[in-house]
């Protein structure tokens, strides 16, 4: 029986614990119409599961023209391989996570904690800035640099019709210095993410929020990790 769970309108949750595996982090399929978006990709064991919660949901994994990399630590880009090998899927990343994703520095995938290691994919689309604005599908989606857990770390969001839908995946942390973690640029970063005032925050390990929770979620964690 698929595990998948719709999250609002045109996002489900397809991998994560309860989902998939307890050791992947949480994915999520957004229907973008004429193609279908993922965030993120687990740790890689349990792709197949994956695949068929999607399936479950009427979709096909072969829709899944592009998938997003929010960063390059493995239980979040481990089955992005599945992807690109399977259905020729095209992954986004930002430039200052590449290293990790595309196998030139495994210590920044933090792959040695699972004991596993990395089979790395080409970035096709590499992010530089600050703020970018892409069209996938039907969709304008808004990748925001968002440093701190990590130098690349990247946030997603789009305005559909449940409102402001934001995938910041890991505002939690941890933080080590082995993966260039930065805890006063992880400060600025959550000061842009309360900005964005998002309805709907979909985190990388601690799952959906919604209203006025998702910025009491945010302000929390800033206020465990004062300077």
């Amino acid at each position: 029986m698929s595990k998948a769970k719709r999250v609002c309108d045109r996002v489900y949750a397809v991998g994560g614990p309860g989902i998939s595996s307890g050791d992947d982090c949480c994915v999520y399929l957004v229907d973008a119409g004429s193609e279908l978006v993922l965030i993120d990709a687990g740790l890689g064991f349990s792709m197949e599961l994956i695949f068929k919660n999607i399936k479950s949901l009427g979709f096909e994994p072969a829709q899944i023209w592009h998938a997003v990399a929010t960063h390059c630590h493995i239980d979040h880009i481990g089955g992005l391989s599945a992807l690109v090998d399977g259905y020729g899927t095209k992954i986004i990343a930002h430039q200052l996570d590449r290293a990790g994703v595309e196998g030139q520095n495994d210590q920044l995938t933090a792959a040695s904690m699972y004991g596993v290691s990395l089979k790395p994919v080409k970035v096709d689309t590499v992010l530089n800035g600050d703020l970018e604005q892409m069209a996938l599908g039907e969709l304008s989606f808004n990748f925001v640099h968002t440093p701190g857990h990590t130098p690349g770390s990247i946030s997603v969001y789009f305005d559909g019709r449940d409102g402001r839908v934001l995938f910041a995946q890991d505002v939690h942390g941890p933080f080590s210095p082995a993966w260039g973690s930065d805890l006063a640029q992880w400060r600025r970063s959550m000061q842009k993410l309360l900005a964005l005032k998002a309805d709907i925050l979909c985190e990388g390990h601690a799952g959906v929020y919604r209203g006025d929770k998702v910025n009491r979620y945010i302000e929390a964690y800033i206020k465990r990790y004062q300077a």
